[in-house]
């Protein structure tokens, strides 16, 4: 049958797959929750901001006629990864989630590794050091307990308002990032710490190699616990996926 995709973006994972899509002719939209100001433009058309939880999706899921949900968002977006399951299995649209596997530490790292954002606040109970802070600014605010640091921030987008500390460097810029580019500029400025999620892929893991070269320590934040769902790794295992639901890819 004929496919309509909806692929829930915001990864490098899910431009690649929409680009490999629009080569192969295949009808679809790309989804953005809307966090960043300035998505990636898409090789197909696409659409930003939410749902209304798992009961929107669902209505839009009918209202488009879509026949494949695609989930290719951050591993930390797990609240749309739930309400996409719940509106696939409602409206029994097939779903696939295109994932990449969690970083493990190597030799030569000095991971802390934390639950979750409130983990990282606490292990920066300490006394004054130079941050990198590499959590997004959605969850800046949440670092304010911790005004004795120096943060260096990289953002997709400048931040709104005030920052929640009052030593801090703001560069914007947007992977993937380079393991040298990033050694050097933890080198210019100084730093004595990195604080990331545990994203995962190649396009932000440039922070983590260049920290482990100068023997940085690195506070990981865990995933929180994907739902259960199909899961592929990569670009052609989704195209594999959609055949088996006897789609037709239009090759």
């Amino acid at each position: 049958m004929a496919c309509k995709l909806l692929i829930l973006a915001g990864t490098t994972e899910a431009t690649a797959f929409a680009r490999a899509a629009s080569d192969r002719g295949l009808d679809g939209i790309v989804s953005f929750a809307g966090r960043v100001e300035r998505p990636l433009r898409q090789p197909l058309p696409q659409r930003v901001g939410g749902f209304g939880g798992a009961a929107g999706l669902a209505c839009y899921l009918r209202a488009e006629g879509i026949t494949h949900v695609i989930d290719a968002t951050h591993p930390f977006a797990v609240q749309m990864s739930r309400n996409a399951v719940a509106a696939c299995a409602e409206t029994g649209v097939p779903l696939v989630a295109l994932t990449r596997p969690a970083w493990s530490p190597v030799p030569g790292d000095r991971w802390i590794s934390v639950p979750d954002i409130a983990g990282a606040v606490a292990a920066l109970d300490r006394p004054a050091a130079r941050v990198m802070l590499a959590v997004g600014r959605m969850h800046l605010e949440a670092f304010a307990p911790n005004p004795q640091h120096f943060y260096l921030l990289r953002l997709v987008d400048p931040p709104k308002g005030d920052l929640p500390f009052p030593r801090a460097e703001i560069i914007v810029d947007r992977g993937p990032f380079d393991m040298a580019a990033d050694r050097a500029l933890m080198e210019r400025f100084r730093l004595d710490i990195v604080v990331s999620k545990n994203a995962g892929g190649s396009g932000a893991h440039a922070k983590i190699a260049a920290a482990r070269a100068l023997g940085l320590p690195v506070i990981m934040i865990d995933r929180p616990p994907a739902p259960p769902r199909e899961e592929v790794h990569d670009v052609e295992a989704v195209f594999d996926w959609l055949a088996h639901c006897g789609t037709d890819l239009g090759v």
